[in-house]
């Protein structure tokens, strides 16, 4: 299941739904955003100052907590609690180190990501053993601190812009709205601080109502009636239904399954940059055409931007400069080769915990490496002049684009599945 489907199903599970149907849910949801950008969007144009950063904060707060944590898990008031204590130290830490000299700004990144990697690999044992101390019980499993990995990105990449002084160092409330602005929240897309801060200026960013109204409904004809489409043919529907099938049924899995996480994510994509914009808040496009993209290093230009943006100012740039320093010119290529694995099987993991995130990262890592060393061997084979003839076919061009889709949609295998649902698959197949 997808990011925003676990967000949207966790809501309309709240209360009893045979006392409440699913329709009331979902009116209740829509009147409650309505209200938040409504308040939102007159504070943003009505105060100015510490007051309007106050009364933001306020309504962040209570929005994460209400759309993201109440009701949604056992123990959700502690483990919000928890959410703000790790936020406050994420503040601290970059209020003591962020405009330090030498490496001590690199404790204040480090803090978001370990934070990340804490929560996310904890086993659930220690979470029991910590409510034994404190003479409770713990119910339930593995907490779920929606939008950590967003989080967790934003805030790191918040300290390096006040390290490289391209921000000012921000006040607690302006911290505190900008790690938990709802519209970005739970599945982004990774702002930066710079760019948010935009909406605040004296002549803030602005975009027609109209227009953003209209993103909000496209996104929402995506998620919710694209996507809701494509997922009849995905994995779990088509596959994992204790039946036999026939190995054709595979690919349609493979290929249904891609247009419906696009549709999933970029509607709800969409819809965050159209609320944003309705607030007040410029957000950055996520999506940019990937279904046109003619090789994985251009898709992942076009796929999930803000995270292969982050990974490329912070992981790629840094990490192949070093690379090529410590192995020479001669081998320059082969360390960017080097830093492209690593950043991909970062990213695969980053998406959450299981053999599977490792593997669908390898499998980014293999298509882009692959890429790069055969754009240098066709480089050296056709010269300047028949490289650009080359890249310039249509007929390349199409079938760069059709390897390019099929390639994704097969590693998104790996993403879709963990190892058991991947050994069931392969069980119910027949030739």
């Amino acid at each position: 299941m997808s990011w925003p489907h676990h967000l949207i199903g966790a809501l309309l599970r709240r209360g009893n739904p045979a006392a409440s149907p699913p329709i009331i849910h979902v009116l209740h949801l829509a009147i409650a955003l309505l209200i938040y950008i409504t308040v939102c969007r007159f504070v943003m144009r009505r105060f100015s100052g510490s007051l309007r950063e106050i009364i933001l904060a306020a309504f962040n707060v209570a929005g994460v907590y209400g759309f993201l944590f109440y009701r949604d898990q056992p123990h959700f008031n502690e483990i919000f609690a928890a959410y703000l204590v790790v936020i406050g130290f994420q503040f601290f830490m970059l209020w003591q180190f962020s405009e330090k000299k030498g490496r001590l700004p690199w404790l204040a990144f480090f803090t978001p990501i370990a934070a990340l990697v804490i929560v996310r690999y904890t086993p659930v044992q220690v979470y029991a053993a910590l409510a034994h101390l404190a003479g409770a019980v713990w119910t339930g499993g593995k907490p779920v601190l929606a939008g950590i990995s967003y989080l967790a990105f934003r805030t790191s990449r918040l300290v390096l812009e006040v390290r490289n002084g391209s921000v000012k160092r921000p006040k607690f409330c302006e911290y505190l709205n900008f790690a938990l602005f709802l519209p970005t929240m739970p599945v982004g897309p990774i702002n930066t601080y710079a760019n948010y801060r935009r909406g605040f200026e004296a002549t803030p960013w602005d975009v027609p109502p109209g227009r953003a109204v209209m993103r909000i409904l496209v996104g929402l004809v995506k998620y919710q009636f694209l996507g809701g489409l494509c997922s009849q043919l995905d994995y779990t529907s088509l596959l994992l239904d204790d039946h036999p099938h026939r190995w054709m049924d595979l690919p349609v899995a493979m290929v249904f399954y891609y247009l419906f996480l696009y549709c999933n994510f970029s509607g709800f994509c969409d819809m965050a940059i159209g609320a944003a914009g309705l607030i007040g808040i410029p957000v950055p496009e996520n999506f940019e055409d990937p279904f046109a993209a003619r090789n994985m290093r251009e898709f992942w230009n076009r796929w999930h931007i803000t995270l292969s943006q982050w990974m490329r100012d912070v992981v790629f740039a840094p990490l192949s400069k070093f690379l090529v320093r410590v192995a020479g010119p001669n081998q320059a290529n082969h360390a960017v080769a080097l830093a492209i694995a690593v950043v991909f099987f970062l990213i695969g993991v980053w998406h959450g915990v299981g053999w599977n995130y490792a593997l669908f990262g390898a499998a980014q890592s293999l298509g882009v490496v692959t890429v790069h060393y055969y754009t240098i061997f066709l480089k050296k084979r056709l010269g300047r002049e028949g490289f650009k003839a080359y890249n310039e076919n249509r007929w390349i061009h199409a079938a760069g684009v059709t390897v390019t889709f099929c390639y994704y949609a097969a590693t998104l295998f790996f993403f879709a599945n963990t190892i058991a649902q991947m050994k069931e698959i392969f069980s119910v197949l027949r030739w």
